[in-house]
This record gives C-alpha cells, structure tokens and sequence, in this order.
C-alpha cells in the first residue's frame, strides 16, 4: 500500500516533572495478519484517556502553543510514574472510522471500506492501526458519531450489572450517574429489571435522570442526602456500588447506608450485620484521599474497577453477548451526546483543554479528526 503519513496527539512525562503532550507527525505502519488501518473520524475524550494525557498534570497553568501543551506534574506522581519517563505515549483509547488498508487475513480484508468502531488505544490520531478481531462493523445508518463510544461506556455499563450478578447481589448504587454512561446504566437495569439508585450532584441532574425513567435519583448535594439515600437503599435493597469519584467520603456514606439499612430490626452485633457490601471504585473525578469511617461492620470490601481485567474474568461468551447488545442499541440504550467537537489542533487549545478536563458531567467532548 501507499505509505499513509498523519498526525497522533502524544503524551510524553519527563523524569524532572515536564509533561509535554502535542501534536506530532505519525508515519502508519502498513497492516499485516489481522490488522486494519482505520482512517479515524470520530474518537470521544474519556476519563480514563485523560488518566495518559494529563493525570494529575497542572493543566490550568500550562503553557499553551499551537499544537501543544507543556505542563508541571506533581512531584508524587512524577515517582509513582517512573516507568513511563521519556516515553512518548499515544492517547485515545476507543472512536471509529473507515477501513482503508488491511492485512492479508481473510477478517481484516472483509473490513476494508466500512465503517467500524474500535479500540486500539491510540485513536487521537489522522490514523490507527486496529486487530480486525476486535473491531464492530457499524451497520448501515449507523455514523461515525454514533459509533465512536461504542466501547468504553457501553461494555463498562453492561459489565457492572455481569459484575453484580457474578458476585450474588441484585441491586446497585451508582454516583456521578448523570454522565453518559451513568444514562446508559439507568437504561440498562429498567430492561433487564435490576433495582438502581442513582447519586447525582444538583438538581438538574435529578430531573435529567428522571425524564429518562430513573425511579430513585438522589442528591448529594441536598441536607437530606443521607435520609434521602437511605429511602431510595431500602426500597431496593441494593448492596452493591460502583463510584466514579473515588477521593472524599461518599463510598464511605453508602457503605454506612447500606449497613444501617441491613441491620433495621435486627439483633444486635458488635460485628454488625452478615450482608456482604461491596464498593468498587472506578473513576477518579476526585483526586483527593478517599476517606473511609469503619462504622459499617465488618463485612465489607472496596476494591478498584477496571474495565478490560473484569471483560477478560467474564469470560468470552458473556463479553461477546454484551458486544452484540451494544451493536443492536447503539442508537438507542448505548446513544452518547456531546458538549463539544474539537479536530486534533483544537483540542490542545487553553479553552478546550481546561474544559475537557474540568470532568464535568454531561460535558464530554468529540474529536474529530477531519473537522
């Protein structure tokens, strides 16, 4: 094939404390075996990508120039990432686009010239270089747009409820459940009858969550947060929760609820009560300590989430079901909006950058390449 020459955007962390992350000429390899080179058109900024190309990184006093960004990142996290010193690292974990070259195996070569979305882990790019295997041919009608988060959110969402059932429970607690994934959740268990309470942060969010047929929306932000979560933990009964937050007090809160709610009526223990409680943590929208008050028992745990560990406990036969659902309602459960759309220059701009990394829910942003 014709030597294809783009653009990535690239994070590269010094050992002195200098993050540079910029926009860099990007030869593409041609594709052998199963690989596809897909021409990105859509790709959407997730935490977890904000997790390679910022971290903790002083974004708000950076210094912007055309086509990049120079940083100082904490001295803690500068140590805790010794091991990626003066690596220049691609960014962009998941998006979508159109096949053009392939490798000589017969699944790659059945992709060339669709649309398909993917998750390469280096899609803030003109190009990128994807396994046929684990792209998802997007059906017609179907737009780059559309398809671009057909990943991250959606598996992660379908996983938590797999999650739940792997482990016994049959009710969830879910904060910062205003975001797109927290909506694709809220879809999810009113399908498949799984009692959810959702923690929001205002009041707006509450009415958002609502309007899409959520039946227990709590805020945190309310005076009567913890009677309010109480209510909501008791009509569902719900042990089991999953935080995209991480730093403050809230998992502890929930924890507390959850125990209070299981030892109503009940004899009294100094153990407290024998209903396993389970917390994952896995977002970090709050960078500070998460603080926990052991008044809950002694039957709990908290432990962190990640997406690709748990597909692979799952096993293939449950992550291929969830692929499919994703594909049959995509347009529908699995539907993403966005506050922004941003090419690969543009997104290395102060505004877009201090915006995009604010985390602010229901404030997610696109880029797109081609723009």
């Amino acid at each position: 094939m014709t030597q294809l020459r783009g653009q990535q955007l690239v994070s590269t962390l010094d050992a002195d404390g200098t993050l540079t992350v910029e926009l860099a000429d990007h030869d593409v390899p041609a594709p052998t075996g199963t690989q596809v080179v897909v021409q990105v058109e859509a790709s959407p900024i997730n935490p977890s990508d904000l997790g390679l190309l910022f971290g903790p990184a002083d974004i708000e006093n950076a210094t912007f120039t055309l086509g990049k960004i120079v940083a100082r990142m904490p001295d803690p996290a500068v140590r805790a990432m010794a091991a990626r010193h003066g690596m220049t690292m691609p960014v962009g974990n998941e998006g979508a686009g159109t096949v053009v070259a392939a490798g000589e195996a017969p699944e790659a070569q059945a992709l060339l010239g669709k649309l398909v979305a993917c998750f390469p882990g280096a899609m803030y790019a003109t190009y990128a270089v994807a396994d046929a295997r684990m792209c998802l041919a997007l059906g017609d009608g179907i737009t780059a747009e559309q398809g671009a988060s057909a990943f991250v959110n959606p598996l992660t969402a379908l996983s938590f409820t797999e999650t739940m059932r792997h482990y016994g429970h049959k009710a969830l607690v879910h904060t910062a459940a205003a975001s797109n994934l927290g909506q694709m959740l809220v879809k999810i268990c009113q399908a498949d009858g799984i009692p959810l309470v959702n923690v929001v942060r205002s009041q707006a969010q509450v009415a958002l969550l609502k309007g899409i047929g959520a039946e227990h929306v709590v805020d945190s932000s309310k005076d009567s947060f913890i009677e309010d979560l109480t209510a909501a933990v008791t009509a569902t009964q719900a042990t089991m929760a999953f935080d995209a937050i991480g730093g403050g007090k809230l998992v502890s809160q929930i924890l507390t609820v959850i125990e209070q709610v299981a030892n109503s009526g009940a004899a009294y223990s100094r153990y407290g009560s024998n209903s396993p409680k389970h917390a994952f943590i896995y977002g970090v929208l709050d960078l500070s300590p998460t603080v926990l008050t052991r008044n809950f028992g002694f039957s709990w745990d908290v432990s962190g989430w990640l997406l690709t560990p748990w597909m692979a406990k799952l096993g293939p036969q449950i992550v291929e079901k969830m692929r499919n659902r994703v594909v049959a309602e995509l347009t529908t459960t699995f539907a993403s909006s966005y506050k922004a759309r941003v090419n690969l220059e543009q997104a290395l701009s102060r505004e877009a950058a201090t915006g995009y990394n604010a985390r602010r829910t229901g404030e997610k942003y696109l880029i797109v390449p081609g723009a």
